[in-house]
């Protein structure tokens, strides 16, 4: 009976959905919103009857839709596309996140909701909908437009931070508190998971993919791609993070291969199907009595977001260096919420920190900020005209100037090529050792268990942290060497540009040298310090650790050629990944 009354439930919500999203179609609406009804229709608080029989399996089938998305967001993201818009996609979306989750945050204290209520409706507020804008933009014809690439530029930097802020919420839900060093904690270890995960994933996942695509079998190609969707899922989940970050990360791994485009064609239905689930889920959420109730709030919010959201975008986008037509458009092109809010606010529920009437609450925001998105972008131009003639000649010639002075204190010719290289050696450097600060995390994660392994054959403790430390150290030479080479590099580089002839005259070179030889080593000594601050559980006495040290410098003599060849092929590897399939993203 449970079988017969499952496939009624999904009949129903296919049926209604299907009917309504082609009513919506035909209005020239978006899609999701049509979802969202459709649920409103069939959900339990829907007169004379409820049509849902198993709203628990409907649940599961919407997180598969949460995981699905997410998914699909992490396959639009490209690295190279953030690169571009630079740093107006950073500077906007941290001031539209800091504005919005305070405006949520002090219109939650205003209307006397609690203080979990008021943060997570902050954090409700803060991220914008790309599955709505991406449409809006599509059905408007202005996808290829400057001011859309920044806003895709904003929305991927958006969603980053967005799993950041879920990460933390989780954690303050489970605390009840949080204070600077926990949010410094939680995200340094997001971050260097991040990481790690994206270069270990696009070193290995485009290869896999790539051996499975040489069967020319969609369905192999299929069965492979959501295998490891969700074996990535429940391994960010046994790490303690959510499940969101992982559907995310190993979509931003596999857009990384050359079967993108065929991947994305054969995973759509799968995500429409379950999307659409999630969205029907959440409109049956909805409590007409409770949006009543709450009617004054929801229009507060309402203006809130779309206020809000045109101010601190905007004014990101004006800060970066765009003028102010662009900045306009791009602050009403990001004025709504959506689907990332309605994970926000799903998580509120599950960790039973939130109250019940924050979620539809979200929904009715998200749902007459969806309608006013398309208008909002048309009108942009309009007003930002309107604002040109009404503005005072004087303020205008201020925002002018502004605009020429950024222009001319970037760098240009070999200025431009200086900055590029020495931010292209910091980021490898970076890189590096989030690797190094990996393997020493992993390898004091799962001592116990290495420890209880070794007592068959070794019973002293001491000797199993050294083991563990050693082996962490041997895996780590080949980053550590690279490390070591590029912030040598770096130095050079740094003392040719810094110690001229007419400072030091004759002992110029003399200088230089010793600039070069230094900076590296006294990096490597603060690296060492804080791998065994990171590493204080694993940690072996002084003279085993000394023992260590010899041990790995002997190593590093005999295999400093093999070393720089295994890491030179890795990062070959990595950069033809990463280079190969530019022209594969929209």
């Amino acid at each position: 009976m449970h079988a017969i009354s499952f496939i009624q439930d999904l009949a129903v919500i296919m049926l209604v959905a299907g009917v309504v999203t082609v009513l919506f179609h035909r209005l020239k609406q978006p899609v999701v919103l049509g979802y969202i009804v459709a649920g409103f229709i069939i959900g339990p608080y829907t007169p004379p009857f409820g049509l849902i029989h198993d709203e628990d399996t409907i649940k599961t089938l919407a997180e598969l839709g949460v995981i699905f998305l997410m998914f699909c967001l992490g396959l639009e993201f490209s690295l190279r596309k953030l690169f571009k818009v630079g740093a107006t996609a950073f500077i906007a979306a941290f001031l539209e996140i800091v504005l919005m989750i305070w405006i949520g945050f002090e219109i939650g204290r205003w209307f006397g909701w609690s203080t979990m209520d008021s943060l997570f409706l902050g954090a409700i507020l803060a991220i914008s909908s790309t599955t709505i804008i991406v449409k809006a933009l599509n059905d408007l014809k202005m996808k290829n437009e400057h001011f859309a690439q920044l806003i895709f530029g904003v929305l991927i930097v958006e969603d980053i931070l967005g799993i950041g802020i879920i990460a933390l919420l989780s954690g303050i839900a489970v605390s009840g508190t949080v204070s600077s060093g926990e949010v410094f904690s939680t995200v340094g270890k997001l971050s260097l998971f991040m990481i790690v995960a994206l270069v270990v994933g696009i070193l290995l996942v485009p290869r896999v993919l790539a051996y499975v695509a040489r069967f020319e079998s969609n369905e192999m190609l299929l069965i492979t791609v959501l295998g490891l969707c969700f074996g990535f899922c429940l391994l960010v989940v046994k790490l303690e993070y959510s499940m969101v970050l992982g559907a995310f990360l190993i979509g931003a791994i596999i857009a990384e291969s050359r079967q993108l485009l065929k991947i994305e064609r054969l995973i759509e239905p799968v995500r429409d199907l379950f999307s659409a689930i999630f969205f029907v889920a959440i409109g049956m959420m909805i409590d007409p009595g409770v949006l009543l109730e709450y009617a004054w709030p929801i229009a507060v919010i309402t203006v809130a977001v779309v206020l809000g959201k045109m101010l601190s975008c905007g004014m990101g986008a004006f800060i970066a260096g765009n003028d102010g037509r662009t900045s306009l458009r791009v602050g009403m092109g990001l004025s709504q919420i959506g689907e990332f809010s309605f994970i926000i606010a799903a998580l509120g529920i599950t960790l039973q920190v939130t109250s019940d009437f924050l979620y539809p609450v979200a929904v009715a925001v998200s749902a007459i900020t969806t309608l006013l998105t398309p208008y909002l972008i048309r009108s942009a131009d309009p007003l930002s005209q309107r604002l040109a003639e009404v503005m005072p000649k004087r303020l205008g010639r201020v925002l002018s100037l502004y605009g020429e002075w950024l222009r001319s204190i970037q760098p240009h010719g070999e200025g431009a090529m200086l900055a590029a290289m020495i931010r292209r050696i910091l980021l490898q450097v970076g890189v590096n050792l989030a690797l190094v600060a990996a393997i020493f995390f992993s390898g004091g994660y799962f001592a116990q268990r290495i420890s209880a392994w070794l007592s068959g054959w070794i019973s002293d403790a001491g000797q199993h942290k050294a083991l563990i430390w050693g082996a962490a150290l041997l895996l780590s030479l080949p980053f550590l060497i690279a490390a070591y080479r590029k912030l040598k590099a770096l130095s050079m580089l740094l003392a040719e540009m810094g110690v001229k002839p007419e400072m030091a005259g004759r002992h110029t070179q003399r200088v230089r040298r010793v600039i070069a030889e230094v900076i590296p080593l006294l990096s490597l000594l603060v690296i060492f310090l804080l791998l065994s601050a990171l590493s204080a559980s694993i940690l072996p006495t002084s003279e085993l650790l000394l023992v260590i040290a010899v041990v790995a410098a002997g190593v590093v003599g005999l295999l400093w050629r093999w070393f720089i060849r295994v890491h030179t092929r890795m990062q070959v590897a990595l950069l033809e990944t990463l280079e190969h399939h530019d022209g594969h993203h929209r």
